[in-house]
């Protein structure tokens, strides 16, 4: 077991929601999702989240709004917004414990990253 940190980011888009064709006919990253990743990172530094370049092991309580959407569409995204924030590459990380809750009045995802 390693260093841990913990943190709070908001609700990330549906994997469903990561891609859009554009008028010419190619995927392109959806504007939602380009957003996401921005805002998601400045949270995560503003709650002292500090790149890391080893191994790591994330937790996440994902608590939805509505009783309905699947807990495995928010990992991708919040893995991808966190890749340049909290380690290099989505590929460090090595263990996922992911957890489904529902909150009406506070949609979020509680993160806590472990250094292995």
């Amino acid at each position: 077991m390693g260093d841990r940190k913990q943190f709070t980011l908001s609700m990330p888009p549906s994997a469903n929601r990561l891609w859009r064709m554009d008028k010419r006919g190619f995927m392109r990253k959806s504007a939602e999702a380009v957003n996401y990743y921005e805002v998601a990172g400045f949270e995560a530094i503003k709650q002292g989240v500090v790149i890391c370049s080893c191994d790591v092991a994330i937790t996440l309580k994902v608590y939805r709004a509505r009783k309905s959407g699947d807990l495995d569409n928010r990992i991708k995204p919040l893995l991808d917004a966190l890749q340049g924030v909290a380690f290099y590459d989505d590929k460090q990380v090595i263990e996922i414990h992911a957890y489904r809750f529902d909150d009406k009045n506070n949609p979020r995802v509680e993160v806590m990253i472990e250094t292995r």
